[in-house]
C-alpha cells in the first residue's frame, strides 16, 4: 500500500499543469514538448491513411482561415497545420500539437467561409483544451493504476487510447467546450459566432439523413463527431456558449465569405474519387488500373484500399476482389497454386463467358461466416491478376453462379466508363427563375436520393427551393 501510495502521488505531481483555457491547473502527464512530439510523429500516419486532397489552392485557403483563427486563440504560439484529407466522410479532428484535419466530405455542406471557420474553430479549441491530452493521461493514469494491482507492466499507445476520441468525440462536455472555444474564437477573428450554431445545424440534417440511409444501406453512417444528440434550435446550452462569445466581437460587420468560399468549391470530389475507384449503381471503377466490374443489383459495395467487397441485401453472400502486379509469367491456375496456396481444390474450371485469362475453383477457407467452401477465382487482364473470393452463409451453390458471374464481368473500361470513372465533382452555378431542386436532381448523375442531397450541401433540407440569381451546388 505505502509503495501504491507512493506512485500515485509521483505521477501526480507529474501530472501538474496549467490548463491554457482555463488558467486551473490541469492532470497532464505529457509536456508541450512531448504534446507536439505525438503530433509530429503521428501526422504522417493520418496522411498515409487518408491522403491529402489534391488542390493546393483548397489547401492553402484553409490553412489561411485556420491561421486567422489560430491567431486569436489561446495558445498562439503553436504553429498549426490544418490539411484537408482525400475523404468522403463527413468529419475533421485534431491531433495534439496543433495538427487539425478537415476531410473534403465535410466540406461540401458547409455554405460559407464562416461555416468553414466553425468547424476548424471547434477543432482548435479541442487542442487549446487539451482534450486529447487529458484523455491520454487518464488512460495511463488508470494503466499505471493497473499494473499496480495486477504487476503488470503498463504501456499505452496514442492511438490506442485517444485514436476512437479523434474520430467519434470526447463526450459532451469536452465537445461543447470545443463548441464554446470555437465561437469565441469567431468572434474574435471577425466572424459571427453564430455561425457555430448554423453548421451545427447543418451537420445534424446531414446526420440524421446519413442514419437513416445507412441502416438502409447496411453500413454505418459517415457523420461528424461534434454533433450533439438534438437539433441546435433545442440545445439550450449550446445557444448559451454562443450567446456569450457575442461579448467578444470585433466588428459590427462579421466577415461571412460565402461567394468566396463556393469559389474554392467549385470543383470540389464528391463521394469516391477517380483515384481510389468509384462506385456507381452495382458497378465499380477504377481509372488508373483501368477496370471495371460489376456485382448483382441491391448488393452494398463497399470500397478500400486493399480490396472491394460487396454482400447481398441480407449479407448472406459475399464477394470479395483484389488485385496484385504479376511478376511472373505463367498461368491463372499456376498463380491460385503458387502465390495464392490453394493445393487442393475441387470443381476447377475456367470462368464461364470471360474472353481473358481466367482459372477458378472451390477451398475450404475462412470466410466472415465462418471456415467453409469459398469459391475462388483468378482473372489476368495486362500485369494484373484480379482475385475474386465468394462465400454464402448457407449452401455456395445457391450463390456460386452469381459469385462466378461477378469475376466475368471484369473488363477493362470504355469510353463511357472512363468518364464514369472520373468520378463526381460539385459545380456552384447561378440559380434560374425557375430552378428547383427536384428539377435539379433529375439532370444529376446521383443514383440514389439526388434530391435529398442537393437539398443537404444547400442547406436546404428537407424544403425550400433555390432563389433566383444564388449560387448554388449541384454535382456533376
Amino acid at each position: 500500500m505505502r509503495t501504491l501510495a507512493l506512485l500515485v502521488l509521483s505521477v501526480a505531481l507529474a501530472g501538474c499543469a496549467t490548463n491554457p483555457v482555463s488558467g486551473s491547473p490541469d492532470f497532464v502527464l505529457l509536456s508541450e514538448n512531448q504534446e507536439i512530439e505525438l503530433g509530429r510523429a503521428n501526422d504522417p500516419k493520418i496522411r498515409a491513411q487518408f491522403g491529402l486532397y489534391d488542390d493546393p489552392e483548397l489547401q492553402a485557403y484553409v490553412q489561411r482561415v485556420g491561421e486567422r483563427l489560430a491567431a486569436q486563440s489561446h495558445r498562439p504560439d503553436l504553429i498549426y497545420r490544418f490539411a484537408v484529407l482525400d475523404s468522403p466522410d463527413v468529419n475533421a479532428f485534431a491531433l495534439p500539437g496543433g495538427y487539425i484535419y478537415i476531410t473534403r466530405g465535410i466540406l461540401a455542406y458547409l455554405q460559407s467561409e464562416a461555416e468553414l471557420a466553425a468547424v476548424l474553430g471547434h477543432e482548435i479549441g479541442h487542442v487549446t483544451a487539451r482534450h486529447s491530452v487529458k484523455q491520454y493521461s487518464a488512460a495511463t493514469a488508470a494503466s499505471v493504476a493497473a499494473a499496480i494491482f495486477l504487476r503488470t507492466q503498463a504501456g499505452q499507445d496514442l492511438f490506442n487510447i485517444i485514436g476512437n476520441a479523434l474520430i467519434s468525440g470526447y463526450g459532451r462536455e469536452h465537445e461543447l467546450e470545443s463548441d464554446r472555444l470555437g465561437a469565441e474564437y469567431l468572434a474574435r477573428s471577425g466572424y459571427n459566432p453564430n455561425a457555430m450554431i448554423e453548421v451545427v445545424g447543418v451537420l445534424k440534417n446531414q446526420e440524421e439523413f446519413e442514419k437513416e440511409r445507412a441502416k438502409a444501406e447496411g453500413r454505418e453512417p459517415r457523420i461528424y463527431h461534434g454533433v450533439f444528440a438534438t437539433h441546435p434550435s433545442a440545445d439550450t446550452r449550446l445557444q448559451e456558449v454562443v450567446a456569450e462569445a457575442r461579448r467578444h466581437a470585433v466588428t459590427d460587420q462579421p466577415r461571412l465569405g460565402r461567394d468566396e468560399y463556393l469559389k474554392h468549391l467549385d470543383g470540389l470530389v464528391f463521394g469516391d474519387s477517380a483515384k481510389s475507384g468509384v462506385r456507381h449503381g452495382a458497378s465499380f471503377y477504377h481509372r488508373e488500373m483501368n477496370f471495371a466490374v460489376t456485382f448483382p443489383e441491391g448488393w452494398r459495395v463497399e470500397n478500400s484500399p486493399s480490396a472491394v467487397t460487396a454482400f447481398d441485401a441480407g449479407r448472406d453472400a459475399v464477394v470479395q476482389m483484389r488485385a496484385e502486379d504479376l511478376n511472373k509469367r505463367g498461368t491463372p491456375r499456376d498463380y491460385m497454386k503458387t502465390r495464392l496456396k490453394l493445393d487442393d481444390m475441387k470443381d476447377e474450371k475456367p470462368v464461364p463467358g470471360i474472353g481473358l485469362p481466367s482459372h477458378s475453383g472451390i477451398a475450404r477457407l475462412s470466410t466472415p461466416f465462418g471456415r467453409r467452401d469459398a469459391r475462388v477465382a483468378v482473372v489476368f487482364q495486362g500485369n494484373r491478376a484480379f482475385t475474386f473470393f465468394g462465400a454464402s452463409k448457407k449452401d455456395l451453390s445457391a450463390h456460386d453462379p452469381v459469385i462466378l458471374a461477378v469475376a466475368a464481368s471484369l473488363h477493362p473500361l470504355t469510353a463511357e466508363e472512363q468518364r464514369i470513372a472520373e468520378g463526381l465533382r460539385i459545380r456552384v452555378v447561378t440559380a434560374g427563375p425557375r430552378d428547383t431542386f427536384a428539377g435539379l436532381a433529375k439532370r444529376s448523375p446521383v443514383t440514389n436520393y439526388a434530391e435529398s442531397v442537393l437539398r443537404l450541401i444547400n442547406d436546404r433540407f428537407p424544403d425550400g427551393e433555390p432563389r433566383k440569381g444564388e449560387l448554388v451546388k449541384i454535382i456533376e
